[in-house]
């Protein structure tokens, strides 16, 4: 397989997968594998969509979890590329399919209420001045809401949804607020919430949460996640979700 420019081919520890990263262009973070790992998804069969999907890696990591068709969309051309090979180089095209767009298109593209499953690690911060955003393009798009707002994400899991599909994003807990608010604004109910914390004793800095289109109301608040133990080491529970059982 061809790698590009300052491209490199990286395991997804316990996945038994390879996945191409550039450290220039785009190298996915814990936050897409706690998310891959939170969402509820039908392991036999069902229609899963990835949205700002990056290099790929969600829908990778879902393909170990869910024997039914994903797809994932990216408006990165770059990103998208590389998503395709890492798709290709793990023999998976037949059950994953990438697509090179904008995700507002895509219930127009894909069709309305098409999924069971949406998930999505969308751009965390808003769009700062011009001369503070990041100078790496690539970089910029994914982390800054200049080409998707966190409503444009909402909005777009929900019109792809099945009535009672489930909707699962991850983000920052100072964004919780406005995640619920536009939630419930296109009608996906948020019924299961998880804080993930840098270590015990520290602010939350990651929140996961998963809702339901058209649900009832009756929020779960799951369980802390912990990253690091006190000696900086991975604490037993991401331990296991990143490398596999022990």
């Amino acid at each position: 397989m061809h790698l590009k420019e300052d491209e490199r081919l990286d395991y997804l520890l316990a996945e038994n997968l390879r996945i191409i990263q550039s450290p220039s262009v785009f190298a996915f973070s814990l936050d897409a594998v706690l998310l891959a790992k939170f969402v509820y998804v039908p392991i036999q069969k069902g229609n899963i969509l990835d949205l700002c999907s990056g290099n790929g890696v969600i829908p990778l990591f879902l393909s170990t979890r869910s024997k039914g068709d994903i797809t994932g969309v990216e408006i990165q051309e770059r990103l998208y590329d590389m998503a395709v090979r890492s798709v290709e180089y793990n023999g998976l095209s037949k059950r994953i399919t990438m697509v090179h767009g904008d995700i507002k298109d895509m219930p127009r593209t894909l069709g309305y209420g098409k999924f069971d499953v949406v998930t999505c690690n969308p751009p965390y911060f808003s769009t700062p001045p011009k001369g503070e955003v990041n100078v790496n393009e690539h970089l910029a798009i994914a982390r800054h809401e200049i080409l998707c707002t966190l409503e444009d994400a909402i909005k777009a899991a929900s019109d792809l949804l099945k009535q009672g599909g489930k909707a699962a994003f991850v983000h920052r807990p100072g964004r919780l607020l406005d995640i619920v608010t536009l939630m419930r604004k296109y009608r996906l109910e948020p019924k299961r919430l998880q804080f993930v914390y840098p270590k015990q004793g520290k602010e939350a800095n990651t929140l996961l949460i998963e809702a339901i289109k058209d649900g009832s109301p009756d929020l779960k608040i799951i369980p802390p996640l912990i990253v690091y133990q006190e000696n900086g080491e991975y604490t037993e529970e991401v331990s296991r979700i990143l490398y596999g059982e022990s």
